[in-house]
């Protein structure tokens, strides 16, 4: 296992992470080479924790129209294209060009590059110009556009649809008092108080690695 900033928390004990990582089973030969290149180049990805978590929430729910709000190379985009299954659609999204060409190939590679729309450019505008509402959104962009990406995602999710929220403990960081310049902790810590603020929102705060929110609208 790759000990990388991708599998570390910031708040959850090192051997209890540890422990947590060991029970769970090999990914197969793609998502083993796109953890490797993350851990190498610094990329962010959710890890296979959390990427589980968002699988079960898939399958669950049903989805089968998903809107990934920032994807990087793609990895969680994969685990949420098998879980929901062959007559899905997931639309990934991220503003680098060169991040959308990798996740290209492994999506290929994946078998799942039918059920996967790539489009370039700003999560929050994309999603806008979306027609139609999703099953599941899963937000993942940079921490000041949180707030944001919440008043972008409810009106295009639709109802008893899931709103997936990763990096929502920050290292914890959300919980200590945030510097004045500090946009990215501000920005995790303004989404949190409005999700549970929220009359159109179940939220759930899970401390898994760097924290997940799962909303259901209601």
């Amino acid at each position: 296992m790759i000990r990388s900033e991708n599998l570390r928390s910031g708040y959850i004990q090192d051997d209890v992470e540890q422990y947590l990582y060991e029970l769970l089973p090999a990914r197969d030969a793609v998502l083993s080479e796109m953890e490797a290149y993350a851990a190498e180049h610094r990329v962010p990805i959710i890890g296979p924790a959390v990427a589980r978590l968002l699988s079960l929430c898939a399958q669950v729910s049903g989805a089968k129209r998903i809107f990934e709000m920032g994807s990087a190379i793609g990895y969680s985009t994969i685990w949420l294209a098998r879980a929901a299954g062959p007559k899905a659609k997931v639309h990934y999204t991220d503003g680098d060009a060169a991040n959308a060409d990798r996740a290209r190939e492994y999506f290929r590679r994946a078998g799942v590059a039918k059920r996967i729309d790539v489009q370039v450019g700003d999560a929050l505008e994309l999603l806008k110009k979306s027609p139609g509402k999703f099953d599941l959104i899963f937000n993942d962009v940079d921490k000041h556009q949180y707030p944001a990406a919440l008043r972008v995602a409810l009106p295009k999710l639709k109802r008893g649809g899931l709103l997936i929220t990763d990096n929502t403990l920050w290292s914890g960081k959300a919980a200590r008092p945030a510097a004045a310049d500090d946009g990215a902790t501000l920005g995790v810590q303004q989404f949190n108080k409005l999700v549970y603020a929220s009359k159109e929102l179940y939220p759930v705060l899970i401390p898994l690695r760097d924290g997940v929110t799962v909303c259901r609208k209601q």
